[in-house]
């Protein structure tokens, strides 16, 4: 974010100059894009310092959710000052068309914002590679639970684009000498900053509203929660991001019939360590002894669901009908 904020504040100066001296719309728009991207990488940083505060009374898990609210801001910053706004100088140039004037000056400026914006992608990529794991850059971001990072890799990409939409309104406004063509590429950058919002408030809102674990860290959860003699199996699992590294796991989990109470205190209390232990991002963890009641299975609900994809990986999508219990330990399991 940082690399981010740096970049676009030197990018808004040079463009904003650009355009007192060139009157083009489309670096008007440029300016703006760069402009709600400064406000963006803002108002992400004051969600992350707010997120950092400790635990209150009102706020029994904390303020973590606070680094998803922002990122939503920033959808609406990126929707009404970005794309919005240029939107609608675009339809106003094209409608009233203004001369341009020293269109080298454009040309240089959006070719150092260029340099200077892909650095910024550069290092946002970078940063998304530890997270991505091979998987498509989609998926990733539909996935990923770093509001940060989908803000900064969105942005990026599409000031790239913007800024190729601007090169060619006004390149194609100099060689025809219809200057609608700057408004023009001041409409396609208004229409691709509005579907970055739409992106970032859809991913982020989900984020906000609360989501699971990724399908690999319930996977960990449940085979660390079994790899025990005190866990017969896990009959139902619920997980949600309190923040990006801050999760809660409630569970219910089946234990032997003739297990004495302090044996049920005591096998709890090391199941969660199996599972703090290798996934230390489970800061909040319940878990329901029971005694498993086959006939009380309900294939419907979705944390049985959950539990069953995690047993998928060890024996087949039937879990818990008939599987029998998840392998022990003498059995050659061991949590990934």
């Amino acid at each position: 974010m940082l690399a981010a904020l740096g970049a676009n504040v030197g990018i808004a100066v040079a463009k904003l100059i650009a355009f007192l001296l060139t009157g083009s719309a489309s670096l008007l728009a440029e300016f703006v894009h760069s402009l709600a991207d400064c406000s963006d990488q803002v108002l992400l940083l004051v969600g992350r310092a707010r997120a950092d505060r400790a635990e209150t009374e009102e706020h029994p898990f904390g303020f973590g959710r606070e680094r998803y609210f922002y990122g939503f801001l920033v959808s609406v910053v990126l929707f009404a000052v970005g794309g919005a706004y240029s939107i609608y100088d675009g339809v106003h140039k094209i409608m009233h068309p203004e001369a341009l004037t020293t269109p080298w000056i454009a040309y240089g400026v959006l070719a150092l914002s260029f340099v200077l914006e892909g650095s910024s992608l550069r290092v946002s990529v970078k940063e998304a590679g530890k997270l991505r794991r091979g998987r498509s850059w989609i998926t990733f971001i539909r996935r990923v639970k770093e509001p940060d990072l989908i803000v900064t890799l969105l942005e990026d990409t599409a000031a790239l684009l913007g800024l190729l939409f601007a090169f060619a309104g006004v390149l194609l406004s100099e060689l025809t000498g219809n200057e609608a063509w700057d408004g023009g590429g001041s409409v396609a950058i208004g229409i691709l900053l509005a579907c970055v919002a739409f992106v970032v408030g859809r991913e982020t809102q989900s984020l906000l509203i609360g989501e699971a674990a990724s399908d690999e860290a319930e996977k960990t959860i449940v085979t660390a929660l079994v790899n025990g003699p005190e866990v017969e199996r896990v009959i139902h699992m619920r997980t949600v991001h309190l923040s990006p590294d801050s999760l809660l796991i409630a569970a219910k989990i089946a234990i032997r019939a003739d297990a004495s109470g302090e044996q049920v205190v005591r096998g709890i209390d090391a199941a969660e360590s199996r599972v703090r232990k290798v996934l230390p991002i489970a800061h909040v963890i319940y878990l329901e002894p029971d005694i498993f009641q086959e006939s009380r299975i309900d294939d419907t609900d979705p944390s049985i669901r959950t539990v069953q994809r995690a047993w998928g990986e060890y024996d087949g999508p039937d879990y818990p009908r008939g599987s029998g219990p998840l392998p022990q330990p003498d059995q050659g399991s061991s949590a990934p």
